[in-house]
């Protein structure tokens, strides 16, 4: 039954690869990709035979902790991506527990991510070739590692796929976990610059604590070894043996559940009352303001939405942590990444609504059948928006020169990060009602990839994004100018340049889309019937 589970895994995989040349492509990406980190990894795991055990040991508890929690979290931030292994699927087939539960952990290593992590966990054991004892201590320690990552992943997703039968859930969860997912790369980055001065006493400490839990134990086991310490490595070992078994279990018990009531839900508990009509309450009683308190409502409750704007809040994270791991300390926060936080912000909103009315799917039939004008269309969508990004735009811009105390510059990239908001909400005003891409339908994953994501798609993307450089380069130059020692009239002029300049683009690109709304609406309806 076991081998039956493999070969219909890789049936699956096939047939897939068969059915879309696009996910052939996307296999051989992930697959170079996932290599080239394997190699990475395999340098830096030689380096760390060099090492000090101690310092050799703290890396090592680190990462492997992270890659157990990535395992762990993986089951959730993908649901709905791969369903091959998805236990509701074998709920009618009498196949024995114990079978079908090896057949899973065998087949969860089938892909780009288990051949990777084997490769990986295999390479685990060079740094400890300093001695036979630590040498087989960490053989041990990575076979234990990656049955841990294999039987928490399942049973992450054994327990998930009765919640994930709740859309509320499959929502929130796939927002939560953009924060980790984003905060992952400066996590490294500290670790890497933490390790390249010695270790910082944090992390140190953090690595010590680890190592006694099942995340790091596995990977602690070998230096206790090298060190002579046998009892200590000894019972590390068996607090991941241990921590096997509990979730192999936890994982018998998940499953035998799900089998035993595939897909179940409680019934819908009906509402008694309502908080009021929301945004449609207090919007001005227009067609605009109708389309801008619909426009909101997506924002707000729509995760294909809502994933991209809880990532503009981590930026000034990511590229604060940026700007630590390379600065000296006596250069200033304004000389790093973080001092283009605000325009990449406001880039990043901006271009979100150059695919709205492909998000609407179907739905945009109302505005069809309504009769909505293209102007009052366009005019609410971007209401909505400025709603709440200017705000957001202008904290996120002040930020950096707040951190430095230093506000010299802070007119200019104020006006940029203005000038690429405002003529950024213009473009997509006229992007997206003259073209349709391929997105993720209503109620599905924002990660997910939509089979038949054409030239078009890329070639729409690519081009609007170098037509909004070219519709900032005034704000652009007049911030170059500014940063490099120009009188400040130069970051004054680009303020202005980025509110009028950009009001002026924001309202021609409103006329725009309108009049190309009003005259294309039936075929952008048509086009969106076809992708749906």
């Amino acid at each position: 039954m076991v081998a039956h589970l493999i070969r219909l895994k890789l049936l699956l995989l096939r047939n897939g690869l068969r059915r879309s040349p696009w996910q052939l492509v996307g296999i051989v990406l992930g697959a170079l990709y996932g290599l080239w980190l394997v190699f990475l990894a395999v340098v830096g795991l030689l380096a760390l035979s060099v090492l000090p055990t101690p310092l050799a040991e703290t890396v090592m508890v680190l990462a492997g902790s992270l890659l157990v929690v990535g395992w762990a979290l993986t089951p959730v931030l993908f649901a709905g991506i791969d369903l091959t292994l998805d236990p509701a699927r074998f709920a009618l087939f009498p196949i024995p527990l114990r079978q079908l539960l090896m057949g899973q952990a065998v087949t969860g290593l089938i892909g780009v991510p288990g051949v990777c992590t084997t490769l990986v966990l295999a390479a685990s054991t060079v740094p400890w070739t300093r001695g036979l004892l630590a040498f087989i201590v960490a053989a041990v320690g990575a076979v234990l590692a990656l049955g841990l990552c294999v039987v928490v992943s399942r049973l992450v997703a054994s327990i998930a796929s009765e919640l994930a039968s709740s859309r509320r859930f499959r929502d929130v969860s796939r927002i939560a976990f953009v924060v980790p997912l984003m905060l992952l790369g400066p996590a490294i980055s500290l670790l890497a610059r933490g390790m390249g001065g010695g270790g910082t006493p944090g992390l140190v400490a953090w690595a010590d604590v680890l190592a006694w839990t099942p995340l790091g134990a596995p990977f602690s086991a070998p230096a206790a070894a090298a060190e002579g310490n046998v009892l200590e490595a000894l019972a590390k070992l068996v607090i991941a043996a241990a921590a096997l078994v509990l979730a192999a279990w936890g994982w018998s018990w998940a499953l035998a559940r799900a089998l035993e009531s595939p897909g179940s839900r409680s019934a819908p508990r009906a509402r008694s009352s309502r908080r009021g009509l929301g945004a449609f309450g207090w919007m001005p009683p227009s067609p605009a303001g109708a389309v801008a308190a619909r426009a909101l409502t997506y924002w707000i409750r729509d995760p294909r939405y809502t994933t991209g704007l809880i990532v503009v809040p981590l930026l000034p994270v990511v590229l604060y942590a940026s700007s630590i791991t390379r600065r000296a300390e006596h250069v200033s926060l304004l000389d790093g990444p973080l001092v283009i936080a605000g325009p990449l912000a406001a880039f990043i909103l901006a271009w979100s609504i150059s695919a709205d009315v492909s998000y609407d799917s179907t739905a945009f039939s109302l505005h069809v059948s309504a009769g909505v004008r293209g102007r009052s269309d366009r005019m609410g969508r971007a209401a909505a928006l400025l709603l709440f990004a200017l705000p957001i735009m202008t904290l996120i811009t002040a930020l950096p020169f707040l951190l430095a105390g230093d506000w010299r510059l802070f007119p200019s990239f104020l006006g940029l990060a203005l000038g690429v908001l405002l003529s950024g909400v213009g473009l997509s005003s006229v992007v997206s009602a003259r073209y349709t891409v391929t997105v993720p339908l209503p109620g599905e994953s924002p990660f997910r990839r939509p089979a038949g994501a054409s030239t078009q798609t890329i070639l729409v993307q690519l081009g609007g994004i170098a037509a909004l450089g070219i519709l900032a380069l005034p704000e652009i130059v007049l911030t170059a100018l500014a940063a490099t020692g120009g009188a400040p009239v130069y970051g004054w002029a680009c303020l202005g340049v980025g509110v009028l300049l950009g009001g002026g683009l924001l309202a021609l690109g409103v006329l725009l889309g309108g009049r190309l709304m009003d005259v294309r609406a039936p075929e952008l309806y048509a086009s969106l019937t076809k992708a749906g």
